[in-house]
């Protein structure tokens, strides 16, 4: 059995998947196997794979392909989960890549720190082909990390590694998100655990593509505050994580109903409104 599973959800996207591919394929440790799964690609995303299969057939390197309707980023990474075979889960996003030693320093630190559930790592911003700096609001933070998580994400699911066990207790990703299912898997995941980082830019983070969800959908909010509200009754949260996750909404939502009355949208801003008013006075 391999002692990680990477798991690479992939649309439409050849050539990128290409390169995440190979950026795994020269990590330095190699303990691991490799499955893509394919969200309904309609070009050459699948033939591309299969090169790949045919070449390592005959090797040590353990590549499986999975393909299913176009059903979403989730229900790819949860499909790949499921036919996961290592105890550790890791993924990779079709427009990241890995350092070589990313696997290996991850590996290093789960074996001195045998407690450890899950840990990330920092990353190297890449937009438009030009390497930027993350921006303070997006510090990364180690231990009872939930308060951090509110909001925005900071957990690039890239640069996890994650126990099995973890997500047999918190669930998988949510697939009736459309976007934002990382932000909510790890709320749900920081509420209950702590949560380590190395401080290594150990992957490439690349943006600005059209395709990419957070260019997809306006009001992204829309989606946290669904994944803030499953924690307003968790009975693991402190009295200071409540309140923050509170004034989170009353943001969010307050966000949401400026961005509804620019838009016209008036049924939403006065619901948004409410929902603002509602938290504000819990």
């Amino acid at each position: 059995m391999p002692e990680i599973s990477i798991i690479i959800p992939v649309y439409n996207r050849p050539l990128l998947v290409k390169e995440a591919i190979d950026s795994v394929l020269v990590q330095t440790y190699t303990d691991f196997e490799l499955i893509v799964v394919d969200d309904g690609s309609t070009d050459t995303t699948a033939g591309i794979i299969q090169r790949y299969i045919e070449t390592y057939s005959n090797t040590s390197v353990h590549l499986r392909y999975i393909y299913q309707p176009n059903l979403g980023v989730s229900a790819a990474r949860n499909n790949g989960i499921d036919a996961a075979n290592g105890e550790l889960i890791t993924f990779l996003d079709s427009d990241d890549l890995w350092q070589p030693n990313k696997l290996k320093r991850q590996m290093e630190f789960f074996t001195s720190h045998p407690e450890a559930k899950i840990c990330y790592t920092d990353e190297i911003w890449i937009r438009h082909n030009k390497r930027v700096n993350p921006c303070k609001v997006h510090q990364k933070y180690s231990g009872r990390i939930f308060e951090h998580c509110l909001p925005r994400c900071i957990i690039s699911p890239s640069s996890v590694i994650i126990k099995r066990e973890v997500l047999e207790k918190v669930g998988l990703f949510d697939e009736s998100l459309p976007a934002c299912e990382d932000y909510d898997l790890w709320l749900r995941v920081a509420e209950r655990f702590k949560v380590d980082i190395i401080p290594e830019q150990l992957i490439i983070k690349r943006n600005g593509y059209p395709e990419q969800l957070s260019q997809k959908y306006w009001g992204m909010d829309r989606f946290r505050v669904q994944a803030l509200e499953k924690h307003i009754n968790s009975p693991y949260l402190n009295e200071n994580e409540h309140r923050l996750l509170l004034e989170q909404l009353v943001k969010k939502y307050s966000i949401l109903a400026n961005g509804s009355h620019k838009r016209g949208k008036q049924a939403e801003t006065a619901l948004y409104r409410r929902e603002a008013e509602k938290y504000r006075h819990a």
